[in-house]
């Protein structure tokens, strides 16, 4: 059967984990009723002993399933209890703008893992196949919701600070010729180790120490993944850092040079970019095959992102209005000028410029595809907010110079996230109000 929890980790980006049917034993009274209570009261909201006990045991599992060795008791639980506290903010703060992942799109994510699971099967039967994995149908479906919710906001205030310029853009396309990183698929693993904002030289100097022992156990032969579990801040860090494959061209940029010289098996010397350490692992590399010709769409849209100011309701609301002025003969691009929260397509009209595959988020992409020339799609979600989208155009593109240039902006966006996302969790854990009460 599909390991469920590598299904959860490739639908979302950065997933909490399936969490077993049981309750822990931990928790439990004389009577063998489970007894909840306040692990944390997170600024006006509570993170619950359940939720924490959920998240231990799933992750307890998940060792076992993959035999790999848990740092000590204290510091594990220390490091489940900071990854509820982080979610739960992150939650607040996603209800705070008005986010919300509808049940028709919550039950399309379900069908998809019901497939992955097993090819004929339906959404209806996935809490069967899920029990059969141990896994309570109720806790993923409500992990799946929160996981998304997160993936929307992580791009919502993220993924819009991130800027490529010029000058990275053609480094990057002068390294790819013949670029062993870029014609290779890898996967990888991860340890991030977070600088604090203004931190001092001896702060710093501490945390490459830090980092330094890491390496150099690991170069020793210690487990990598529980090395990831005990030090790492990455999301990643409690499925042991496991970044899975990717593409060479996928590959970010901040790893491309450290990558070079490995092969299976090695560990990087630690390295720094703006914000943080990082040590990878090579666990495994092939040679990657190469697509110069793709079907590509030459789309526009109108984008409204709710926020603090305008909710989920209020956005969807403004893109069926101006789905109905369309209809009524209005101007699509005059419109999108007008109405579009997309920077980069709103001054041209909504228009995106031609696409392949991979391009957009996947609601988008599977609108894009479904669409006639010419013909409006009605309002539609995805992790950006909500969309109006038309279809103008497709061609079949020998796509070899302009796919190098996409995949650096991609590789290069890749390489600045994790920085970007470290200082706004970290931002948003240093503004809140946390009372451990466990």
């Amino acid at each position: 059967m599909l390991n469920i929890r590598h299904l959860c980790a490739a639908l979302c980006v950065a997933p909490t984990l399936a969490a077993p049917l049981a309750a822990s034993a931990e928790e439990l009274s004389d009577t063998g009723v489970f007894l909840d209570g306040v692990a944390a009261i997170v600024n006006d909201g509570i993170v619950l002993k359940s939720r924490y006990y959920e998240t231990l045991d799933a992750i307890r599992s998940q060792a076992a399933a993959n035999n790999f060795q848990l740092p000590p008791e204290e510091i594990l639980r220390e490091q489940v209890l900071e990854r509820v506290i982080l979610v739960e903010l992150q939650l607040q703060r996603a209800d705070m703008i008005g986010l919300d992942v509808t049940d028709s799109m919550l039950n399309q994510l379900l069908e998809d893992v019901a497939r992955r699971m097993n090819p004929d099967a339906t959404l209806a039967d996935l809490p069967e196949l899920l029990a059969a994995d141990g896994v309570s149908y109720q806790v993923f479906r409500r992990q799946m919701r929160e996981d998304f919710t997160l993936e929307q906001l992580r791009r919502i205030v993220v993924e819009r600070e991130i800027v490529v310029t010029d000058r990275e853009l053609n480094q990057c396309l002068a390294d790819i010729e013949d670029n062993v990183v870029v014609n290779s698929e890898y996967e990888l693993s991860h340890i991030l180790l977070s600088l604090p904002e203004n931190a001092s030289s001896a702060e710093v100097e501490a945390i490459v120490e830090i980092a330094q022992s890491i390496y150099e156990r690991a170069s020793d032969g210690a487990d990598f993944r529980a090395l990831a579990v005990e030090f790492s801040q990455s999301p990643t860090a409690l499925q042991g850092g496991s970044l899975g494959w990717m593409q060479g061209e996928q590959v970010p940029t901040i790893f491309t040079e450290i990558l070079a010289p490995l092969t299976a098996g090695d560990v990087s010397e630690p390295f720094r970019t703006a914000s943080s350490i990082h040590i990878v692992k090579v666990n495994d590399m092939r040679g990657a095959t190469q697509k110069s010709e793709e079907d590509q769409v030459l789309a526009r849209h109108i984008l409204v992102m709710p926020n603090e100011i305008i909710d989920d309701s209020t956005a969807e609301q403004r893109l069926w209005d101006a789905y109905n002025r369309i209809q009524e003969g209005e101007e699509f691009a005059e419109l999108a000028r007008l109405l579009s929260d997309d920077p980069g397509s709103a001054g041209q009209g909504g228009e995106l410029g031609w696409a392949g595959p991979g391009t957009f988020v996947p609601e988008f992409e599977q609108i894009a595809n479904s669409l006639e020339i010419g013909v409006l799609s009605e309002p539609f979600k995805s992790q950006f907010g909500w969309h109006i989208l038309e279809v103008m155009d497709r061609r079949i593109y020998d796509n070899t110079e302009e796919l190098k240039e996409q995949n650096c902006v991609i590789r290069i966006r890749a390489g600045k996230r994790e920085d970007e996302t470290q200082l706004w969790l970290r931002r948003l854990r240093d503004e809140a109000y946390v009372d451990v009460r466990m």
